[in-house]
């Protein structure tokens, strides 16, 4: 199987500025990020960036890196000038990996691009994995996907879904609350069963090329979420259950030290 990586990288950062950059145990996060990727069976590895620093950063360590413009609105867009510069054909498979996961497990890597290579009539392959407890159901920042008997995604949202009829519909939030969090409890105790949305995409080229041309859906607007896009526009997703355990990205101060005291032990 042939695969490319791609890493859209950015120096801005509304929580964290100069992620890409930041030292994770002598080496910046976009070098672990890339060394973790070059793990996987890809053929290559691209960082692609609208910033000179990162530029320079990936060049420094002997990386592959592509700049690109500053106007892209999404990391989507981005990774279609990759493609388009690398004039890959309609049918290759792109994996998209995040440049704020430096722990990412190449396992992961390669289970979402043979995924989308076995699923022919799939034009986007991700991953899941089961939520735990009710904390992360209705957290709003671990978004839930719901799958048909094909592990093919029906939606993806920020809500907890699938919804439990017997919910109590009351005004009063923080009751309202209290009673979702012990009832998901007992579902989750009971067999019912929610997944987590892992942010590792593997496209066929010509649909990354389709994506950008869509406008802004209204389910995309509505759940700030770009995957909904396609799935408004037909395009399949597959969402295997992921094979691994998949360690969360870097978004905070909080997170990078985890990752800073993870790798030191």
């Amino acid at each position: 199987m042939s695969f490319s990586i791609i890493i859209p990288s950015r120096y801005g950062s509304t929580r964290l500025a100069g992620k890409p950059l930041l030292d994770i145990a002598g080496k910046t996060m976009v070098q672990r990020v890339y060394e973790q990727a070059c793990k996987s069976d890809a053929t290559e590895v691209i960082v692609a960036t609208d910033d000179q620093r990162i530029v320079d950063a990936v060049n420094g360590f002997g990386g592959q890196v592509v700049m690109t413009s500053v106007d892209h609105p999404s990391g989507t867009d981005r990774l279609q000038e990759v493609v388009s510069l690398k004039n890959y054909a309609g049918d290759h498979i792109v994996v998209n990996v995040q440049g704020d996961e430096p722990l990412i497990p190449p396992e992961a890597i390669n289970q979402v691009a043979e995924s989308l290579q076995a699923q022919a009539e799939a034009g986007i392959a991700t991953l899941c994995e089961r939520i735990a407890d009710a904390d992360e159901a209705l957290n709003p920042n671990a978004v839930k996907v719901v799958r048909d008997a094909n592990d093919m995604a029906q939606y993806f949202s920020r809500a907890p879904i699938p919804w439990l009829r017997s919910w109590p519909a009351v005004t009063d939030v923080d009751k309202r609350a209290s009673d979702y969090f012990s009832q998901i409890n007992t579902a989750i105790h009971s067999g019912i069963n929610w997944y987590r949305h892992i942010g590792i995409y593997a496209y066929r080229v010509s649909v990354i090329n389709q994506y950008i041309q869509w406008p802004v859906s209204a389910h995309e607007q509505a759940e700030s979420l770009e995957q909904l896009r396609a799935l408004d526009n037909g395009v399949r997703i597959h969402c295997a259950e992921s094979g691994c355990n998949i360690p969360a990205g870097i978004d905070t101060i909080e997170d990078l030290e985890k990752v800073r005291q993870s790798l030191a032990q």
